[in-house]
């Protein structure tokens, strides 16, 4: 199992939710978070003055998926969430060693359907 973490532009996030549903893909956890990579932030003016604005809103989306299914995830979800600009985002993909779910303790991918 694969734990896949994406950071996006939050104008993306319907299109990339719809897309990985349109896979088979239901089970994710959104988070809104504030960061910055190459882009660096900007500046803003309010009431006259000047801030620089260095964290910018995103979001994280995080799945755990089956190893088998990685690529197609990745694929989808980079496809969905590309604008070609700066500022697109990041994929992380880590190793999940177990996954239970709390109701019924199914362990492994029987926790993850």
């Amino acid at each position: 199992m694969k734990k896949i973490e994406a950071i996006i532009q939050p104008f993306k996030l319907d299109e990339v939710k719809t897309a990985l549903k349109e896979i088979g893909i239901d089970g994710m956890t959104v988070c809104e978070v504030r960061g910055h990579g190459r882009q660096k932030g900007h500046t803003e003016i309010y009431r006259g003055q000047e801030y620089n604005v260095d964290l910018l809103p995103k979001v994280k989306i995080e799945l755990v998926v089956a190893t088998a299914r990685v690529e197609e995830v990745l694929r989808t979800l980079a496809f969905a969430a590309r604008t070609g600009k700066i500022g697109d985002g990041k994929i992380f993909v880590y190793e999940v060693l177990e996954a239970i779910r709390i109701r019924n303790n199914d362990r492994g991918e029987l926790a993850l359907n």
